[in-house]
């Protein structure tokens, strides 16, 4: 997609983007999958004694923590599959677009360059519709007023 943005804005945008992007997957992979470090029940019982420390850990022990199960990212999965296929189609929409947009632009240039010295039977051959019109509107004596 950074091949296609054509303004620098654009571009820091997607960047931007990006970043985020890259930001929040780097923690939801890191951060949130990671098992958390298991309690040293000795090092407390030896500062605070048994009691407390097994009043602590049998509360531990009872809490149940549900496993998070990802039921949207399937879900997700099948859009941005569909939308990644129809961004293809679109750049590729774009890219006939430019090319046609390229050879208007030289076709314009060279007209432009050649302007001052070119016969209307030059004209005529490179655009033919125009050529059709005139002689249509000779042909019925149109004169434009």
């Amino acid at each position: 997609m950074a091949k296609v943005l054509v303004s620098d804005e654009a571009r820091k945008e997607f960047f931007a983007l990006r970043r985020a992007f890259d930001d929040v997957n780097t923690q939801l992979q890191t951060k949130f999958s990671q098992e958390p470090v298991p309690i040293d029940w000795e090092y407390y019982r030896k500062g605070l004694g048994s009691r407390l420390v097994d009043m602590y850990k049998q509360a531990h022990d009872e809490i149940k923590i549900p496993k998070y199960v990802d039921n949207v990212t399937p879900e997700y999965t099948v859009k941005f599959d569909a939308l990644s296929v129809e961004m293809q189609q679109a750049e590729q929409e774009s890219l006939e677009v430019t090319k046609r947009l390229e050879k208007e632009i030289a076709d314009v240039e060279e007209l432009k360059n050649k302007v001052s010295t070119m016969t209307a039977d030059e004209y005529f051959a490179k655009h033919p519709e125009v050529k059709e019109k005139f002689d249509e509107e000779i042909r019925n004596d149109y004169w434009g007023y």
